[in-house]
């Protein structure tokens, strides 16, 4: 067996010929892969917003399932916590996104649908490598943008925002980068195609 054929066996290619069935799968891993990093919280000294692997999954749907099915998969997410899912760091329901979280979970969809636009179909060579990276970091940006934005009608201006929600995070943000890129490196060729 060839390596595409193993990925599209273990994609469910074969298990779910549908094409439509195959991106609500997508979706719908997606949603719980996000759910899944808002328990990968750890809080930071200094800020009331921890740390959580979110993003990277924001990030990676976008780049995996294409702008709108990426957005999707986060618009998702967001409306079973609205339903009062426990989904959100520190498992808050609905408050979630009227606290200091809320500007960085309301950006979700913005956040993987920019990423996948900006990255485009896969390619290969200097240039998908390049609209990769530009597009896994503008994404993750307008992710931290978006909180800071809200976190700043909370502490009393973009100052303090700045400081409190986006400053600590780069760091984190560069190695969830990182990984983002080495994974969607490695996946993108492979389900090109599945969704």
């Amino acid at each position: 067996m060839n390596g595409v054929s193993q990925v599209r066996r273990l994609a469910g290619v074969d298990v779910v010929p549908s094409l439509a069935a195959r991106r609500v799968l997508g979706v719908l891993a997606f949603a719980a892969a996000t759910a899944f990093g808002a328990y990968v919280a750890v809080p930071l000294p200094g800020t009331i917003v921890p740390v959580t692997l979110q993003t990277l999954f924001v990030v990676l749907s976008g780049l995996l399932l294409g702008p709108w099915l990426g957005a999707a998969s986060q618009a998702t997410y967001i409306a079973v916590g609205l339903m009062g899912a426990p989904v959100f760091a520190g498992g808050l329901g609905p408050l979630a996104l009227v606290g200091p979280t809320g500007g960085y979970l309301l950006a979700f969809p913005a956040g993987a649908w920019l990423a996948g636009r900006v990255a485009g179909p896969a390619r290969t060579g200097a240039l998908g490598w390049l609209r990769l990276a530009a597009g896994a970091a503008l994404g993750s940006s307008v992710i931290l943008l978006s909180g800071a934005a809200r976190l700043s009608l909370l502490v009393g201006g973009p100052l303090p925002a700045l400081e409190l929600g986006v400053l600590p995070f780069l760091a984190g943000d560069g190695v969830k980068l990182c990984l983002t890129l080495l994974a969607a490196g490695r996946l993108r060729s492979r389900t090109l195609g599945l969704f």
